[in-house]
């Protein structure tokens, strides 16, 4: 098993391949009730809650993770359209099936788009409705 200091710099190294200065470093998720949001996305991904502030709650694998969430107040106003925007999330479970299932278990639903139903992905929406699909198992950004 790999050391988690290894596993950190391997992370790092696949994000930062460049010199350039500017890099991703959250996903902004709008929710109503930030902390039940983060506990989903914690739960679904098997991260962490990092930190809880009143307008921000930060989840991710570890502090000093190259990425991660965060979740800040959405308004008054609910999702009434489409995201314009949304995570594909793959795995490396041999039942894709299953982790749809773990993640509907968490509070998401399954969801119709526009689908025809002979896609790769399925297509699934968090407790507060945003849309997130779950692609098939993937080794690289362009299989």
């Amino acid at each position: 098993m790999r050391s988690q200091a290894a596993s950190k710099t391997e992370c790092l190294a696949l994000v930062i391949l460049s010199d350039m200065p500017l890099r991703l470093h959250h996903i902004v998720i709008d929710a109503h009730d930030l902390p039940s949001l983060a506990r989903f996305w914690a739960d679904a991904l098997g991260w962490r809650i990092l930190s809880v502030r009143e307008q921000e709650v930060v989840i991710g694998a570890t502090a000093d993770a190259p990425i991660g969430l965060c979740l800040m107040p959405a308004g008054s106003r609910r999702k009434t359209v489409k995201n314009r925007v949304h995570m594909d999330l793959t795995t490396t479970a041999d039942d894709r099936d299953s982790e749809i299932a773990r993640l509907i278990g968490l509070g998401a639903r399954q969801v119709d788009v526009g689908q025809t139903g002979r896609e790769s992905w399925d297509v699934l929406a968090d407790p507060e409705g945003n849309e997130f699909c779950v692609v098939r198992p993937k080794a690289t950004l362009v299989d």
